[in-house]
C-alpha cells in the first residue's frame, strides 16, 4: 500500500463524509491540533514516565483519536467512552496532585525532559482546544473535545509538576 496519493497536493483534503474541503478547513485545523497533542504524549510516554502515567497517557492517546476521527467525519468511527467521560482525567489529576505541594504562584515550564515535554504538550492542548472553538462546530461532538482537552490541559500541567516532584526537580517560580 502507498502512503501517498497526491489527491491533496492542491490544498484540499476530504472529510470522512468524502466532502472535499480546503486544509486549512476549520475541522481539518482541529483534528489537526489533536494529531500534534497525540505526538507530543508520545515524545512525553519515550522518556520512560511511571507505568501509572505511561497507562493514562496510552489511553489519552486514543481518545485523541477518537475525537479526531469523529472532527474528521468518520463514518466509522464512534466517540470513545474515554472521550466522553472526562471523569477518569479528573482522578487522574486527583491521585497526582495528592502527592504534589501546594501551588500559590505560577511556575515556569521545565524541569525534567518527560515534564519540559508534558508542558509542551499541554500549552499545544489550549491551542487544539482553542481550535476546536474557533471552528464554531456547534455540535455535541465539538463540545465533548472542548470539555476533553479542557480537562487534558490540567491533567498535563498536573503531570509535569508531578514529574518534577518525582524526579526531584524544583519548580521555577514565576516573578514579575
Amino acid at each position: 500500500m502507498r502512503i501517498y496519493t497526491r489527491t491533496g497536493d492542491a490544498g484540499e483534503t476530504s472529510l470522512g463524509s468524502g466532502q472535499r474541503v480546503p486544509k486549512s478547513h476549520p475541522r481539518v485545523q482541529s483534528y489537526g491540533e489533536l494529531d500534534e497533542v497525540n505526538s507530543w504524549l508520545g515524545a512525553v510516554r519515550a522518556f520512560g514516565v511511571p507505568e501509572e502515567a505511561d497507562h493514562h497517557l496510552e489511553r489519552v492517546q486514543r481518545a485523541l483519536f477518537s475525537l479526531g476521527a469523529v472532527l474528521a467525519g468518520s463514518r466509522r468511527s464512534g466517540l470513545s467512552a474515554d472521550a466522553q467521560d472526562v471523569g477518569w482525567l479528573e482522578r487522574w489529576i486527583d491521585r497526582m496532585s495528592e502527592e504534589l505541594p501546594q501551588l500559590a504562584n505560577f511556575i515556569l515550564p521545565g524541569g525534567c525532559p518527560a515534564a519540559s515535554l508534558a508542558h509542551v504538550a499541554r500549552a499545544v492542548t489550549r491551542r487544539a482546544e482553542r481550535a476546536v472553538v474557533a471552528g464554531g462546530l456547534g455540535e455535541e461532538t465539538a463540545l465533548v473535545a472542548v470539555r476533553f482537552l479542557n480537562r487534558l490541559g490540567d491533567a498535563l500541567f498536573v503531570l509535569a509538576r508531578w514529574l518534577n516532584y518525582r524526579h526531584g526537580a524544583s519548580e521555577i517560580l514565576w516573578h514579575e
